[in-house]
Parts: C-alpha cells; sequence; structure tokens
C-alpha cells in the first residue's frame, strides 16, 4: 500500500535518518517509541518501534513521525503495541521504555551504566527518575521481574534448572540461595506447589466474617476474611495450587487466638511468625503501616513519604493491594488523601469496620 501520503511522510527524510529507524526497529529499540511509528504496507498496520510482532521486509516498511500521519495514509494501529499510547510525559514514558527493556534483558547483567547509555541519561538522574516513578531501582525492579518469571516456571512444573535460566538466573549455589528466601522455601519444593513443604490451615469465627490464617514452616503466610470456608480456601490455591494443604487447627490455635485478641483491642505479639513474601519496596511499605498507632490512618501520599519516596503513592498502594497478610501488616490503616477509604483485598466494608473496632477500643 504505497500511498502518497507515505510518500510525503518520509520525503526529505535523510538515508541516514531512515537507516537508523529501520535499526531501531530491528532491535526493538523502546528508547525510540514516541518519537516516530512504522508501517508495514503488506498488514496496513502500524506500530511503534519496540513492537514484539515479527519482523517486515524492508521494502514494505514506511516511517511517520506521528501516529495520525499514518492513519492518514490508511494505515491502522497495532492492537499488540498501541503505538498511540508512546507519547504522554516524558518522564512516564521513559521509565515505561526502561521497564520493557529490562523485561526483555532478564539473562543479562545490565547495569546502570549501559542503560545511561542506552537511554542518554546520566546514571544518576536515570535512577532518579526510575526510583521516583516506582520506588525502587532498575535494578530491584529487574530482580523483582526475575523472581516473578522464576515462580511462574516452577508453577508450570519445569525443572528447577530449566525456570532458572528460563529467568535469567545462573545456576550458582549463591543465586540458589538467594532465590530460596525470597521464596520462603527451596526452588525444588516450591516448584510443585510447596508440596515436599505442606501449608496448614485452619479458620475462625471472627468479627468481619470467617477468617483463614495458613502458615508454613516459617510462619503465617496468610490472613484471609471472606463469607465462606470454600472461598478462603481458594486464596490459598491460588498461590500454591499443588500444596499439599492439610487443616491443622491443633497447631494454629496459638496464632488464631491471638489474632482473634487483636481484633479485641490487644496488640499483636511481636512473637507472631510471619512468612513474608515480597519486594524491597513491599517489605519497605510493609514495615513502615506497622509503626501506624492502631486506629489511626494515613494516605497513600503520606505514606510515600514517609519511606522516602514520595512520588510512589500509586507503588504504595499496589503494595497494600499485594498484601495477603491482612490485620497483621495493617494496610487497613491506609485511605485516600481525601478520607475515602480507597480499596480493600477483602472489602471496603471489612476495612471500615477494622478501623471503627481499633477506634473504639483505642478510645474505651
Amino acid at each position: 500500500m504505497t500511498t502518497l501520503n507515505a510518500v510525503f511522510a518520509t520525503e526529505g527524510m535523510s538515508n541516514m535518518n531512515q537507516s537508523a529507524r529501520w535499526q531501531a526497529v530491528l532491535t526493538r529499540d523502546a528508547a525510540h517509541d514516541g518519537k516516530f511509528v512504522f508501517a508495514v504496507s503488506s498488514t496496513g498496520i502500524y506500530c511503534r518501534p519496540s513492537c514484539p510482532a515479527k519482523h517486515a521486509r524492508r521494502e514494505n516498511v514506511r516511517f511517520f513521525t506521528t501516529p495520525a500521519q499514518a492513519e492518514q495514509a490508511g494505515f491502522r494501529a497495532c492492537l499488540r503495541c498501541r503505538p498511540k499510547t508512546a507519547g504522554g510525559n516524558p518522564q512516564t514514558v521513559l521509565v515505561k521504555a526502561i521497564c520493557r527493556y529490562l523485561e526483555r534483558h532478564l539473562d543479562e547483567a545490565v547495569t546502570l551504566g549501559d542503560l545511561s547509555k542506552l537511554f542518554g541519561q546520566s546514571p544518576f538522574h536515570l535512577q532518579r527518575t526510575f526510583k521516583a516513578a516506582l520506588g525502587v531501582t532498575p535494578k530491584a525492579y529487574a530482580d523483582s521481574c526475575r523472581m516473578n518469571q522464576l515462580k511462574r516456571n516452577l508453577q508450570a512444573g519445569h525443572s528447577v534448572t530449566r525456570a532458572l535460566y528460563d529467568a535469567g538466573y545462573s545456576s550458582s549455589s549463591r543465586l540458589y540461595e538467594r532465590t530460596a528466601s525470597q521464596l520462603g522455601m527451596t526452588p525444588d519444593k516450591y516448584r510443585r506447589g510447596a508440596i515436599a513443604a505442606p501449608i496448614r490451615y485452619t479458620f475462625a469465627d471472627s468479627p468481619l466474617g470467617r477468617m483463614l490464617i495458613a502458615a508454613t514452616g516459617q510462619g503465617i503466610c496468610s490472613i484471609q476474611f471472606a463469607d465462606s470456608d470454600e472461598e478462603l480456601e481458594q486464596g490459598v490455591k491460588h498461590e500454591f495450587p499443588f500444596a499439599a494443604r492439610r487443616r491443622d487447627d491443633a497447631a494454629l490455635r496459638p496464632w488464631k487466638e491471638n489474632l482473634l485478641r487483636y481484633l479485641q483491642g490487644q496488640k499483636i505479639s511481636k512473637a507472631l511468625p510471619l512468612d513474608i513474601q515480597a519486594t524491597a519496596f513491599q517489605r519497605r511499605v510493609w514495615k513502615y503501616l506497622q509503626t501506624i498507632p492502631m486506629g489511626a490512618t494515613r494516605s497513600y501520599s503520606q505514606v510515600a513519604k514517609a519511606i522516602g519516596q514520595p512520588s510512589a503513592t500509586r507503588a504504595v498502594a499496589r503494595a497494600c493491594a499485594t498484601n495477603r497478610i491482612a490485620v497483621a501488616i495493617p494496610c487497613h490503616r491506609v485511605v485516600r488523601s481525601d478520607g475515602e477509604m480507597g480499596g480493600y483485598r477483602w472489602g471496603v466494608e471489612r476495612k471500615e469496620a477494622l478501623l471503627a473496632m481499633e477506634r473504639e477500643n483505642v478510645e474505651s
């Protein structure tokens, strides 16, 4: 589909410029997203440079400065890479591009210097911009991506060796130990949904409805609320789909009683063991949440400022949303800046009830 508009869009563009753009397409260079789009005459579709789709033949490719020019030439936007969303805030575009690059190079030891050269930013400015947006460094983000990929590979039943390599890890014993500590168990145990490390659980009636407490050998890994026992069990199955789950009311009774006493106004015992699987950023957020006084609240932005990441409000909200250990990590004490409750994993009504009980117990 060679049109006059396509010719005019590339007319005046030097061969060197076109060559550079084609090279960016070949390398799927996300740093050029938002700077131009390329269209394929054989498909009638235009894409951003980093589009993961199979490369077209060079003679079928045309370049346009904007998506509007491509559409005027008769092309339609790719549904896979969504080139119209490549613009926007330059810092947001930069951070997204860095994230995509890190995700595609998890098997490489990408340094801050490498990113600096690739994206044309000083190492200090790049790291500061990235951390301000996400609350973690590029290295911590890449580590988190590797861990998430490793968990998916292991849950899919892949061998530990294959899962480590596919996630971008080497098979060294040092990395094996590191992943074991982050998983809460060894990779081979996690591989079959912790089948070699039984997960015990118990139920209890609480002021917030039915409560489930689940634990590994290291401590409590899940505290959930729901309307039925069946619904509660689904939460445990989601994380460890093939686990040897076993109800153990007797062994978990002390921990259950501790939590029920808390719901009656007493403090949670510091001896209560928690098996927390989290990124470095999540740990910082959750640690701060445990310092918020009973009955008090903080806004998401206040939490972000308190941990030294004032622009990471959304990341704080995500950390609260992914908290699986309700009450012990009191994410219910974080509300919106306008005083509204905001979201809560176990329902806004339970969040309101928890805060009301805490305030009543503090005042009494």
